[in-house]
């Protein structure tokens, strides 16, 4: 039985950074990954895909120039799987690589096949033809999460699919039905309208994306309206069967029908907690396989941890990889400080989202006096040049001290361009240190200063 300071279960984001962190700190480390490939759903199925997915859309659909040069410019005419596939392949194959290499320089050995405990200390690895039993000192759960599945709806992995089957399906059908308007499911939406094909969007809750701001939600759902996307909101699907000529059919709790080539069903995730025998090391996961931790990622047994998204919220690449860290330093007394708490959403949808910070109604309901400070892409001269008349950045500010409380971006560059507010915002800055600072132009970074003027305006506007 071999043993390690470390083990680290699942080579996602959060096992990942877990096991540099702790190879970099001298310790003997071992990843079990169920799979024949590194980077797990993220890389393989989920994150990575799905972005580069967009970007091939976007690309291929001459998106992004259509405002310049018409609607009708486009690079590629007839758009195929095979041509989306192209391009996510080959990122998914550079990223493997990158993660192998990172393993290897830090003499990370590889387990492949999945782990289950044998105890608190002990843990088997079996891939179907090997079995291998080692034990560790300390030992981080990082299996991530899957779509979650419904009884109601059949997947078949071509006409009625999840999020992980998408890219595999033949064909790009000329309608489809997406149930659930998560950050996916949404996602999703955009790049399949963009792709000309008819989307409509089923939503049992009255809203979609309830914890972005207000206004950044109802600009999104201008867009995917335009974009042609139908949106049902208030509307359950109660049951999902094919006709005989291959049609998909979702039957809706209001006894109407939406009838499309293909249904793609992104309601929740599940934790990926079967099959770890989690009870041998005393420990239970919740009914959506998520396991509970404390704020240092440690588990109900002090030496058993877990990150990314099978703890749940906020299920986020970026913060995942920040919590593999923390947990491992954690693990050895190692002193290790993040605003783990401040971290950017960026949500890919056309046009992009991001955010950092309080939103209005999250500063209305604490009483804080807030004042707002807006600059359209179309005011920016870089927004003109690359054809975005539509993006927007929004400052959310203290009245009195002037401190910054939250940004909201949507438009291009809208994820790159939220760290500059994330700095300030870190920092504990303000509207002067936008007012006061020089930013390059022509660049979208110029916003700030414009918001920040537009939001300054208001109130001496305001005084005596």
């Amino acid at each position: 039985m071999k043993e390690y300071d470390v083990v680290v279960i699942g080579s996602g984001p959060a096992g990942h950074y877990a096991a540099i962190q702790a190879a970099k700190l001298g310790k003997k480390v071992a990843i079990a990954e169920k799979r024949q490939v590194l980077g797990g759903v993220c890389l393989n199925t989920g994150t990575i895909p799905s972005k580069t997915l967009r970007e091939a859309v976007i690309y291929l659909t001459g998106l992004r120039q259509k405002a310049v040069y018409g609607m009708s410019y486009a690079v590629k005419r007839d758009i195929t799987m095979g041509d989306l596939r192209l391009r996510t392949s080959h990122v998914i194959k550079t990223e493997t690589e990158v993660f192998r290499a990172q393993l290897q320089r830090n003499h990370v050995d590889l387990l492949v096949g999945t782990a289950s405990f044998q105890d608190a200390h002990r843990l088997v690895v079996e891939n179907g033809t090997e079995k291998e039993e080692c034990s560790a000192a300390v030992v981080v759960i990082a299996t991530g999460a899957s779509p979650a599945h419904s009884d109601r709806i059949p997947l078949d992995g071509s006409t009625i699919v999840d999020s992980d089957m998408f890219l595999d399906i033949a064909s790009l059908p000329r309608s489809l039905t997406i149930v659930g308007a998560g950050v996916i499911g949404v996602e999703y939406a955009c790049m399949t309208a963009a792709l000309g094909i008819n989307t409509t969007l089923v939503e049992a809750r009255d809203t979609m994306l309830e914890f972005l701001d207000a206004e950044i939600v109802e600009a999104l759902r201008y867009h995917m309206r335009d974009m042609g996307i139908t949106l049902r909101l208030r509307e359950e699907v109660v049951s999902v069967r094919k006709t005989a000529e291959g049609t998909v059919v979702a039957d809706l709790k209001s006894r109407k029908e939406i009838h499309s080539q293909a249904l793609l069903y992104t309601v929740g995730r599940q934790g990926n907690t079967r099959g770890l025998n989690l009870s041998a090391a005393s420990l239970e996961a919740d009914d959506r396989g998520r396991i509970k931790v404390n704020e240092r990622y440690q588990t109900s047994v002090p030496h058993i941890y877990a990150v990314g998204d099978v703890i749940g919220f906020p299920s986020l690449a970026s913060v995942s990889m920040m919590q593999g860290r923390l947990a491992v330093c954690h693990a050895f007394g190692v002193p290790f400080t993040s605003v783990t708490n401040l971290f950017p959403y960026g949500i890919y949808t056309i046009p992009e989202i991001s955010y950092v910070g309080q939103n209005e109604d999250q500063l209305t309901e604490q009483g804080i006096p807030y004042e707002v400070g807006i600059a359209r892409y179309r005011e920016i001269a870089r927004g003109n040049i690359i054809g975005d008349q539509d993006g927007l950045l929004k400052l959310l500010f203290h009245r009195q001290t002037r401190e910054l409380m939250g940004v909201h971006i949507i438009g291009e560059g809208a994820a790159e361009l939220i760290h500059i507010g994330q700095a300030v915002l870190t920092f504990g800055g303000g509207l002067d240190y936008f007012l006061n600072s020089v930013f390059n132009y022509p660049t979208l970074a110029e916003c700030y200063k414009v918001a920040a003027h537009a939001g300054a305006n208001k109130i001496s506007q305001a005084a005596p």
